[in-house]
């Protein structure tokens, strides 16, 4: 029987095993969906479906530069564990150099790794490692020269925390000072134009409902509100933060002093906006007991 393009779809969203496992497995039992199940089953290779409706915060970032040219890719697994296990870390590598040749997230999941797509390699990981794993996230940055920085490292290039800085002038050591202070201050934007002006509106009407509560004046109020979002943008881009290297000085002034512009910067962290699922210790021995 002829294995077609929508048999091998079918038992990959069945399965979750890759394309080519699937696609053997089809020939291997002559297009029989059922025993094509089994056959990857035997193979170890349909594990991957019963984990996918796991949460999968944990993992690590991986960081790659190439000449001007950065990125930063985030893969998740269940547990912290995982994220020391060499094959997963030897994974996320793979996966971000990739990710160099790619322009965004869909691309990057097409990109070839070895003779098959980033995808695919992660569906194949998890039936060998054990734990729902997801290529979640990839951020790129551009520039004359790029920075990267890891933090919590857990190997070259891979963290739980990754910074790309790209930088215009000569940099002298400056641009890692300043990833690792993005690492560790998390700003929202680059400057206050690039703030995003849905935020800076809801900061506005926060501060204007707090100054209210005071009772005073419309111009006093007024004159309170322009202090205080100045404060707000100046602790929520990188440029107007104070330096965590030196904190008399903004990073504006650091990079001056330093000779460079900063052009922009990526921050990815591990589980960002993942709701974690939450078991208290009693509930977990009682599952393991249920389980023996």
């Amino acid at each position: 029987m002829a294995v077609t393009a929508s048999m091998v779809k079918e038992l990959r969203e069945t399965t979750g095993a890759g394309m080519m496992d699937a696609k053997k497995a089809l020939t291997e039992t002559d297009g029989n969906m059922e025993a094509a199940i089994d056959w990857l089953r035997t193979k170890g290779l349909a594990k991957a479906a019963k984990k996918s409706g796991r949460t999968a915060a944990e993992g690590l970032v991986g960081v790659a530069v190439a000449g001007g040219r950065g990125v930063v890719v985030e893969v998740n697994s269940e547990t912290d564990f995982v994220a020391k296990n060499a094959e997963f870390q030897a994974l996320v590598r793979d996966v971000a150099q990739a990710a160099l040749n790619a322009s965004d997230l869909d691309a990057l999941k097409a990109q070839d790794m070895g003779g098959r797509t980033a995808e695919t390699a992660v569906t194949e990981a998890i039936a060998r490692i054990g734990e729902n794993l997801s290529l979640r996230r990839m951020a790129a940055l551009e520039g004359e020269t790029v920075v990267s920085y890891v933090h919590n490292a857990a190997g070259e290039g891979l963290g739980k925390i990754g910074v790309l800085v790209a930088l215009s002038g000569t940099d002298n050591g400056i641009g890692r000072q300043i990833a690792m202070h993005v690492a560790a201050a998390s700003p929202a934007a680059l400057d206050e134009a690039a703030l995003d002006p849905a935020l800076v509106a809801k900061e506005r009407q926060v501060q204007f409902d707090i100054a209210k509560e005071s009772g005073k004046p419309d111009a006093v109020i007024e004159k309170m509100l322009v202090g205080r979002m100045k404060k707000f943008m100046a602790e929520s881009t990188l440029m107007g933060q104070a330096f965590v290297v030196n904190p008399d000085q903004t990073v504006a002034e650091a990079a001056q002093e330093a000779g460079v512009t900063v052009t922009g910067f990526v921050r990815l962290a591990v589980g960002e906006g993942i709701e974690k699922a939450q078991e208290d210790f009693a509930a977990e021995v009682a599952k393991m007991n249920a389980g023996a």
